[in-house]
Parts: C-alpha cells; structure tokens; sequence
C-alpha cells in the first residue's frame, strides 16, 4: 500500500512552483500571501486528498482559488489618495459653507446653545430638549428661541464688521 507523502515534502518539492503561480496572479506584493494562504488550505484538506491525486494540480487549483480571493480584496479595499475630496454635507448640517454660524453657536450660553444645537440642528422636539436640559418644554422652547434671536443679533455684527452687508 503506497504511503503519502508528509506534507513538509510536499512544501518543498511544490512550493516554487506555487510561488511562480502566484507572482504570475497576484504580483510580486501579494505572492507570498498567495502562497501562504495555498498551503495553509491545503494543510487542512491533505488528509482527506486521494493517495493516487495529482498533488501539484491540486496545489495549482488552491493557489489560483486563494490567488482569485485576494484580487477581490485588493479591489474592494480603499485606493489610498494624497488628499480627500471636498464634499458639502447634503444633510442640511451648518458646517462647510458656514463656518460662522457654528462659530456664532459657541459664543450662547450654555442653555441656548444646548436649545439651539438640539432642536434646530439635531431636530429634536421641545419636550425631547426639555428633558435632556432638565426644565419644562416652555422653557426649552424660550431658551431656543432666545438662541436664535442672539445667533441673528451676533451673524448681523459680524458680517457688519466684515463688510460683507
């Protein structure tokens, strides 16, 4: 009865030739983790392979599948770039084009600027801002509407100052 052959052998005697298999696939970069994850596969399925089967086939067909696999992770990974592109939020977020108004929204006191920031820019109900501030929905509802009455006031000032009106 004809014995296989231990694995390590079969390193050896196939691993260039799944090497070259690799380069060929995947370039020189990903070859060897074209070749590792071969023989790791092929580890794990060597004690179910046939005595008589044609291991370096075998061993070609691994590599080209393992060889595939990491193609399409290649291609669905993120292409690195010196420099992201600009792009203006299309959530209606004060932000990009109007840095002033979340400048503006820092210098409100606290209360306002938490009435202001939830209701307005996070969309919450008066009784939702109410019951993160601790206070009535009245009072929510004042302390925002003050807010914005102070954010008017302070955009006037300054676009004055800039000479921008």
């Amino acid at each position: 009865m004809e014995r296989k052959k231990p694995f390590e052998v079969l390193v050896k005697d196939h691993g260039p030739t799944v090497l070259r298999v690799c380069r060929a696939l995947l370039g020189a970069h990903d070859a060897e983790d074209g070749w590792s994850e071969t023989f790791l596969s092929a580890l794990k399925a060597y004690p179910e392979l046939p005595v008589d089967a044609d291991v370096q086939a075998w061993l070609v067909t691994i590599a080209h599948r393992k060889s595939i696999d990491i193609l399409r992770a290649r291609n669905r990974r993120p292409l690195p770039v010196d420099e992201l592109p600009v792009r203006p939020s299309g959530l209606g977020i004060p932000g990009d084009g109007h840095p002033e108004v979340l400048d503006a929204v820092g210098h409100l006191p606290p209360k306002q600027r938490q009435a202001v920031a939830y209701h307005y820019f996070g969309g919450l109900p008066y009784k939702e801002v109410a019951a993160l501030l601790g206070g009535t929905p009245e009072a929510a509802r004042r302390a925002g509407a003050d807010g914005v009455k102070a954010l008017r006031s302070l955009l006037v000032d300054n676009s004055l100052k800039d000479g921008s009106r």
